[in-house]
């Protein structure tokens, strides 16, 4: 079996999760921070439906700079609506899906950089950074994002089985 082959089945787990979650935001507190050093809620769960799309750019690229020394950062996404968060987060997710898919035992090995203004953050083979920057950074923000939920009385959905909101085993098969 090939890396991008053994790494399908965990992207697709934890995008459904995620999608799962971000089903429930809540439209009305897009402008919710729980602390003023925090992003906004729509900031948050925005960034989460473009993160997939990350696996675009480390298996067609070699690195990343986001900090580039003139200044020009690309746009960022984000989303007014639950329609419109989800329609990014799926088109992302396909995407993601698709390059991951296509890579190869020997791209999966070659190194990849993130930089800051030209310097490293790190490098490391495409398959870390697709477990570490695509999906670990994915569940993190997405953990924050359920905080967020609890904060505001929105039901937390289970993911790795029950939560304090769906705490039957039925329900978090379901």
């Amino acid at each position: 079996m090939s890396i991008a082959q053994s790494m399908l089945p965990e992207y697709d787990y934890e995008m459904a999760n995620t999608r799962k979650t971000l089903e429930r935001i809540p439209e009305d507190k897009l402008e919710y921070k729980p602390d003023p050093k925090s992003m906004s809620m729509g900031v948050l769960a925005s960034h989460i439906s473009q993160m997939p799309g990350y696996a675009v750019a480390t298996m067609t690229t070699d690195s990343f700079d986001i900090a580039p020394a003139t200044g020009d950062k690309p746009p960022q996404f984000l989303a007014t609506s639950r329609q419109q968060l989800l329609a990014e987060f799926d088109k992302n997710v396909a995407a993601g899906r698709a390059a991951i898919a296509a890579g190869t035992d020997q791209q999966m090995m070659q190194h990849w950089s993130l930089l800051a203004a030209g310097k490293a953050i790190f490098d490391m083979p495409r398959a870390g950074v697709l477990r570490t920057l695509v999906m670990n950074h994915l569940i993190h923000h997405r953990a924050q994002l359920t905080v967020y939920y609890r904060l505001n009385g929105v039901p937390v959905p289970a993911l790795y089985g029950p939560s304090a909101d769906e705490g039957s085993i039925a329900a978090a098969a379901g």
